[in-house]
């Protein structure tokens, strides 16, 4: 069996050894890290480290620059929203607050192109359906009527509404910057959250088509009322911070255009898709009374 002696480290005997010999010799203790090596002994090269520790702070930051506009990346940062961010966007689209400006207040420099692209889609969609439906159950009992699905329906919605929720962006954009280059008083909003208002602002419209299937043409247009006001109230409480300033009747007319415009998709959409068929009138049936006779002629015949 080996003896406690044998157990013993060599190498500290051995230092201990040299210390007793040596007592002025400098030591350089590992343990304690935080003790710094004297300059021109120990010298460490951190400079891998560092650069593995930014990278990874940029990656858990989100400080990663995106690639160019012809990467899969620069258009992903558009999509990087979640669920619940959708949806507080979606209930302050139906219900605006007086001082509630829906980019600075929702938006939060993180405008996103997710919520607009679908809620444009189901608008298409809703608005084409129901559009069918009304006109089905207007026409329902009329033996003269036969119904037939009208898919050039989905592709007209499409184009009304896709086109509004990218070119009236683009001419509110456009005159903002205009502006603002002129004036030097406006701070326009970006491309991007110029679209994400709009189109988050159309979501009402879309439990409003729906409940246009009820034949009811004032309840009908009631509803249009009540959507074109909220709506309208999104596009004002968050257009008009940025354009009071400028003169007053660049104000009101740029204000009036936006309101305008939105209350000509929605009208623009009843008129076209809701619009039933006035019924054809049907004559009750008349006796056919036979022509009268010439009797002169019968006589000049005769002879």
């Amino acid at each position: 069996m080996a003896s406690p002696d044998d157990l013993k480290f060599q190498e500290f005997e051995e230092a201990a050894g040299l210390l007793a010999a040596d007592p002025g010799a400098s030591t350089l203790s590992i343990s304690n890290s935080s003790t710094a090596a004297p300059s021109g002994d120990v010298k460490l090269d951190l400079s891998d480290d560092e650069d593995n520790q930014q990278e990874s702070s940029e990656l858990l930051g989100g400080e990663k620059q995106t690639g160019g506009f012809w990467t899969f990346e620069y258009y992903q940062s558009f999509f990087n929203v979640d669920t619940m961010q959708v949806l507080d966007r979606i209930k302050a689209s139906v219900m605006p607050l007086p001082g509630r400006n829906f980019i600075k207040h929702h938006i939060r420099n993180n405008p996103d192109l997710y919520g607009p692209f679908w809620i444009c889609a189901t608008l298409v969609f809703s608005v084409a359906i129901s559009g069918n439906l009304s006109t089905f159950l207007s026409e329902m009992g009329n033996p003269r009527y036969h119904y037939r699905p009208q898919f050039h329906r989905v592709t007209i919605a499409a184009v009304a509404v896709f086109l509004y929720a990218w070119l009236v962006p683009l001419g509110v954009w456009g005159f903002m910057t205009w502006r603002q280059n002129a004036e030097r008083q406006i701070s326009a909003y970006s491309f991007l959250e110029t679209v994400c208002v709009y189109g988050y602002s159309l979501f009402i419209y879309i439990p409003t088509s729906i409940l246009w299937i009820i034949p009811f043409g004032w309840l009908q247009w009631l509803l249009i009322l009540v959507a074109m006001v909220i709506s309208g109230s999104v596009l004002v409480i968050t257009f008009w911070p940025v354009v009071r300033d400028d003169t007053k009747t660049t104000a009101f007319v740029s204000m009036a255009t936006i309101v305008l415009l939105h209350a000509l998709l929605a009208i623009g959409c009843k008129m076209y898709f809701f619009q039933t068929a006035e019924p054809l009138a049907v004559l009750p049936d008349s006796t056919v009374t036979p022509a009268p006779l010439n009797h002169t002629a019968l006589t000049s015949k005769a002879h």
